[in-house]
C-alpha cells in the first residue's frame, strides 16, 4: 500500500503564512514513509482537490487528510468533509480518511502550551 499525509491548512494572501506548515511538512517527512502534501482551503495552491488527484494520479492508495487547524470550527465541521467526501467520490479506489483538527490532541496542547511556558 502506498500512502500519503496530506496537511491542510486554511490559506493566506501572504506567502510567509506558510512557512510553518512547510516545516511541520518536512519534519514529519522525516519521520514517516509516506508522502507528505500540504493542501489549502483557500488563497494558496494546492487545493485539497488538485493535492488529492495528483496523489491518487501517482499510484497513492491511502491518504490521510489532517486538518492543521486548533479547532473545530466551520470549515473543519462542514467544508472540508464535503471536499473529503467529493474526492471519495471521484477517487473510488484510494481510501481516503479524515482525522478531528490536530489541534484538538491533548499532546498538541501540551506542546503548545510548554512552548509559550518556555518564553516566560
Amino acid at each position: 500500500m502506498k500512502e500519503a499525509i496530506v496537511l491542510f491548512g486554511h490559506g493566506s494572501r501572504e506567502a510567509q503564512w506558510a512557512r510553518p506548515f512547510q516545516q511541520l511538512a518536512a519534519s514529519l517527512s522525516r519521520k514517516t514513509d509516506a508522502t507528505i502534501r500540504l493542501a489549502y482551503l483557500e488563497l494558496m495552491s494546492p487545493s485539497l482537490t488538485d493535492a488529492i488527484a495528483t496523489l491518487a494520479n501517482e499510484g497513492v492508495t491511502a491518504i490521510r487528510v489532517v486538518p492543521v487547524f486548533l479547532g473545530v470550527g466551520g470549515h473543519t465541521r462542514h467544508d472540508l468533509p464535503k471536499l473529503v467526501e467529493a474526492a471519495r467520490a471521484r477517487h473510488g479506489t484510494v481510501q481516503i480518511t479524515l482525522d478531528a483538527p490536530i489541534g484538538e490532541q491533548a499532546s498538541v496542547i501540551e506542546a503548545i502550551a510548554a512552548a509559550i511556558a518556555s518564553k516566560s
